[in-house]
């Protein structure tokens, strides 16, 4: 086997290994989002168990968005030997491909998933909690177009 082709087998094993933790942390982020969904935000703010809820929401959507936009999106483009630009340039490729639905969202959640890790003002998060909850269903969709994807182009 050349060197070429060692380096593929180990790119497609990556995506293996990445589609297995994508569909793991997407069941994951679906059981919050069952659980935050029934919760009323309130200008008031949030009872401790509420808020508890919509932590662990916010962190695993964070997580799924970088899964998706800076390994799966990546991994895909490697194998396609493809290069990888920006995280803009990446997110108007994988709309090109269908693997996310509409690249304005994607910009969104990507600023939303860093508004996420730095914002600790009460009112801003029940801002990012609305959102959450506003732009998950828009990352579960993508967890299946990868999937489809991947499948369709025999990348594995």
């Amino acid at each position: 086997m050349n060197k070429q082709n060692e380096k593929r087998v180990l790119q497609q094993e990556l995506l293996a290994e990445n589609s297995i933790h994508l569909e793991l942390v997407s069941k994951q982020l679906q059981a919050s989002f069952s659980r935050c969904n029934e919760i009323k935000l309130l200008q008031e703010g949030l009872g401790f168990e509420e808020l508890e809820r919509f932590e662990a929401l916010t962190s695993r959507f964070a997580r799924l968005a970088d899964l998706i936009l800076q390994k799966s999106i990546r991994l895909i483009e490697l194998i396609e030997l493809e290069s990888s630009g920006s995280i803009l340039d990446r997110i108007n490729k994988a709309e090109k491909k269908g693997l996310i639905s509409d690249s304005q969202k994607y910009i969104e959640i990507r600023q939303l998933r860093n508004s996420i890790a730095h914002e600790y003002d009460s009112e801003a998060l029940m801002k990012i909690f609305e959102d959450c909850l506003t732009f998950t269903p828009d990352l579960l969709a993508s967890v299946e177009s990868i999937s489809d994807y991947i499948k369709l182009n025999n990348l594995l």
